[in-house]
């Protein structure tokens, strides 16, 4: 029960929780200064490839050139490619006149 009908001074503030207004230790977004990508290219044609890529992208990385070693730019990637929202057009209301051009209410027409 609460104990502002019973209680007369000062009630003790509630305590403040880590979750409690801007959020300091949020993850950092991959690709930025704070953290770059870390890629690997097998040759300098490539690299000079995927630089354009991330400059058009506006994105940060280290390129790390090795003959021996696989290429690596699933990150780079999978940033570029994020899917799309894909939004719908709104469908007409009863009383709005018919998309077909008919001029009679949609309710009437293409509605039924």
């Amino acid at each position: 029960m609460s104990d502002k009908f019973f209680f007369k001074g000062r009630q003790t503030p509630k305590p403040k929780h880590s979750s409690y207004g801007f959020n300091t230790k949020r993850a950092a977004k991959p690709g930025t200064e704070d953290s770059p990508l870390a890629l690997s290219v097998q040759n300098e044609a490539r690299k000079a490839e995927v630089e354009a890529m991330l400059l058009e992208h506006q994105l940060i990385a280290t390129i790390r050139v090795d003959a021996e070693a696989d290429e690596n730019i699933a990150d780079m990637l999978s940033l570029i490619n994020t899917p799309k929202t894909v939004s719908l057009d709104a469908k007409p209301n009863r009383n709005d006149p018919c998309s077909c051009g008919s001029g009679v209410k949609y309710k009437k027409c293409c509605g039924a």
